[in-house]
């Protein structure tokens, strides 16, 4: 049976979505506060994690970027309408997937099994595990760390979303893939033509790239089309 574990402090959510999961066949463990977050973590294994953004001791962002470089249980996050910036942020720190809140808990059990069935059809990381690590004009893509190194050498950590957005990159290498297709390999989501999420995730891998936004030449724009990594890629295992 699959292990959920809900953070939020609102204890009529907690109540509701605990009930209503259980019902449907999950195992359900519930949190008021990162302290609980952390406790019931430590002590059993979870399969997906519910994170609602707004906290009374630490916000669902900080717990994220604590939680995110530890773990590879899946993220859906909790957020209000107006918090698009706090959605974009969690969106590029790695979340899988995340509900506006007021919500139906039958759509938040449908993002759910919709985030189970990718965890599962894929390795989290979307690398097949014979992969070791990616090498493409000086840097390095390490596959079990998720680490980006540089040409000087330098690590950087990848949110999982990131992570998985550049392997996507570096699995078509010269091939113009569409904002859309970016979305459903990286993060599993179909995206409306207003949705810039895609966006600001290829924005910020530029930035880890040293990549010109103005002018890239790794992470090129297609006008009308989508993004192309236009460079040689050597994957070894």
């Amino acid at each position: 049976m699959d292990h959920l574990l809900i953070v939020d402090d609102d204890i009529a959510i907690r109540g509701l979505l605990s009930r209503y999961l259980q019902e449907h066949g999950y195992r359900v463990t519930a949190a008021a506060n990162g302290r609980e977050m952390r406790r019931a973590l430590a002590s059993d294994r979870m399969d997906l994690i519910v994170l609602d953004l707004m906290l009374p001791d630490e916000d669902g962002l900080t717990l994220f970027r604590d939680l995110n470089p530890k773990t590879q249980v899946p993220v859906i996050m909790l957020t209000a309408r107006d918090e698009a910036a706090d959605r974009i942020l969690g969106l590029e720190l790695g979340a899988d997937d995340y509900v506006p809140k007021p919500f139906e808990p039958r759509e938040l059990l449908a993002r759910i099994r919709s985030v189970m069935r990718r965890a599962r059809r894929l390795p989290p990381n979307l690398v097949p595990e014979a992969v070791r690590f990616y090498r493409f004009v000086g840097w390095q893509l390490e596959v079990a760390s998720r680490e980006l190194v540089s040409p000087a050498n330098v690590v950087i950590s990848l949110g999982a979303t990131e992570f998985r957005l550049l392997k996507v990159f570096l699995d078509h290498p010269r091939q113009i893939v569409s904002r859309e297709q970016l979305s459903a390999l990286a993060s599993g989501k179909d995206i409306s033509p207003l949705d810039r999420g895609v966006d600001v995730l290829v924005s910020r891998l530029r930035q880890h790239l040293d990549d010109d936004a103005r002018q890239p030449s790794l992470i090129k724009t297609i006008r009308y089309e989508g993004y192309v990594m236009d460079a040689n890629v050597e994957v070894h295992d």
